[in-house]
Formats: structure tokens, sequence, C-alpha cells
């Protein structure tokens, strides 16, 4: 009996890995396409699904991403989003401020502490 169950689940892994190696893997441009085709409403998503051979809970997610994607850009034009050059120069020079308010704080510090000791040696 445990050596059936064990077959039968080599048999299972070795059927996921089949599958998984033989899924389809659709380029941003079929993407496009195939949401494009869905949002002209000439043909029926269930139509567009079976043709291109994928599921319509598929198309639905690539839909959602596709219309969140336009509308993220869209509101980019009050505030776009920064390119990772724009990315390295902001942490640079967020770097350069954070070590020049540490050398503020410190020499605060050390001045507070110098005016406390020369008032405590005139008394």
């Amino acid at each position: 009996m445990r050596q059936k169950d064990e077959s039968r689940s080599a048999v299972e892994k070795t059927v996921r890995d089949i599958k998984r190696k033989t899924r389809r893997h659709f380029s941003a441009e079929d993407k496009i396409r195939i949401v494009l085709q869905g949002l002209r409403g000439e043909e029926s998503i269930a139509e567009i699904c079976r043709r291109e051979g994928l599921h319509q809970n598929l198309y639905y997610r690539w839909s959602k991403d596709f219309l969140e994607a336009g509308k993220k850009r869209l509101n980019g034009d009050t505030v776009r989003e920064a390119g990772s050059d724009e990315v390295k120069e902001l942490r640079s020079e967020s770097a350069q401020l954070k070590e020049a308010l540490a050398e503020a704080l410190l020499e605060n510090r050390l001045l507070k502490k110098s005016v406390i000791a020369d008032g405590e040696s005139d008394t």
C-alpha cells in the first residue's frame, strides 16, 4: 500500500513538472494584444481565451494589471516615478545630508557640554 502511495506521488510530481515546463509563456506584447482584443468587444472573452489557449481568469488578471498600469501612468503626470539614475543620485544626496546632519548634531552637543562645563567652573 505504501509503495502505491509513493509511486502515485512520484507520478503526480512528474506530471506537475511536465506541465510546468510545457506551460506557455506570453510576452508582454502578446498580453497587451490579447487584452486589447477583449477591450475592443468585437469578440467575446471566452472566444479570445479559447483561441489563445488561456484561462479566462488569466485574461482578467492581465486586463486588471493593464488598466492599473495605465491608471498609474496617467496619474504619473503629476507624480512621476524616478528612474534608476535619479534614484542613485537621490540616495547619494540623502547620504550626504544625513552625514551633514550628524556632524551638526555632534557639534551642537559638544558646544552644549562646553557651555555647561564653563558654567560649572565659574561657581
